[in-house]
């Protein structure tokens, strides 16, 4: 296609029409739940600190504020939660966010995002409503459940919490060179393997949810002792081998909060990337008290190949970014 075609649209016309329909569903969902739709900035002060995600910086022009840096957001939590603390009950939204440097055929930089919360839920009651969502607009089976531990003993054969850093290292090899893997911290090695090794099986199986992620990946999950092991009340919905969701029994903790924010800065800082402002909006909110709840952010592009049986992101966006 020539770039005088540029202006048509990636997406086929019955794609689009099916977006329309899955967001009519994902309301009419919610509606029935009386869990409401709530809408927060797109742009704001601050960002994540984590360190395995990209913001998109937005410089607008503010008279009497033209040096704040701003931020297009990555997800709506931090906003979602300081309406949590407000007191607005069970919300969900439907937000268009941002990550830099992601591009291929499952990501967009742009992308669409249903993100939603259920004070009184933990983990375990918020993946049964996922699995209603999900489930209930694909047509397919109720996922089974998987522990990270689990997971990677079948599809690597290693121990997760229990293997040291060098070992972890050798299985990366394959990969990656010498002067690379010297580099990899222990996370980073572990979020290789899953994506290299765990999710090519997960593709052979059905629906599943892996759960119990170690604690150095909690992000903003609480995090508890099971089994002998510190695990995050963290889990991610695999169909097809495909991520949807990334969802948790939520860390209400401010003073817990701040520390692992400030921990993310000190990874950024030994990786050689910006330091994130820390969203005190956010710790103001949580210290005011946010609600004992359960949360889950999920792709709802992501969702619609899979309904439509599509491999590329392109084919459910009416314009990605080479297009925008």
């Amino acid at each position: 296609m020539s770039d005088l075609d540029d202006w048509q649209p990636t997406a086929s016309l019955a794609a689009l029409e099916s977006r329309a329909q899955q967001l009519a569903w994902v309301r009419g969902f919610f509606a029935s739940r009386k869990v409401m739709e709530v809408e927060t900035p797109v742009m704001g002060r601050c960002s994540v600190t984590d360190l395995n995600i990209g913001s998109v910086p937005a410089s607008p022009q503010l008279p009497g504020d033209e040096s704040r840096q701003y931020w297009l957001q990555t997800s709506p939590e931090y906003p979602m939660k300081r309406l949590l603390a407000a007191g607005a009950g069970p919300i969900y939204q439907v937000a268009r966010v941002f990550r830099d440097g992601e591009r291929g055929v499952r990501h967009n930089p742009e992308f669409s995002l249903l993100e939603w919360y259920r004070p009184g839920f933990d983990d375990r009651e918020l993946m049964a409503e996922v699995a209603d969502l999900v489930c209930g607009w694909l047509g397919c089976p109720r996922p089974a459940y998987l522990t990270y531990r689990q997971a990677f003993e079948q599809f690597v054969g290693v121990d997760p919490f229990a293997a040291d850093d060098e070992s972890l290292r050798r299985l990366c090899a394959p990969w990656m060179t010498d002067a690379q893997l010297s580099r990899l911290l222990r996370d980073e090695c572990l979020d290789l393997l899953m994506s290299l090794r765990v999710e090519p099986e997960l593709a052979r199986m059905g629906p599943v949810f892996i759960t119990g992620y170690p604690e150095s990946q909690a992000a903003l999950a609480r995090v508890s002792e099971v089994d002998g092991l510190r695990q995050a009340h963290r889990f991610e919905l695999y169909v097809g081998g495909v991520e949807l969701c990334n969802g948790y029994w939520e860390l209400t903790d401010a003073d817990e909060q701040q520390r692992r924010f400030d921990a993310d800065n000190r990874a950024r800082r030994r990786a050689g990337r910006q330091e994130m402002p820390v969203d005190q909006a956010l710790l103001a909110a949580m210290r005011a008290g946010v609600p004992d709840c359960a949360g889950v952010a999920l792709g709802l592009d992501r969702l619609l190949m899979l309904k439509l049986g599509l491999d590329d992101i392109a084919g459910v966006l009416a314009f990605p970014v080479e297009r925008a």
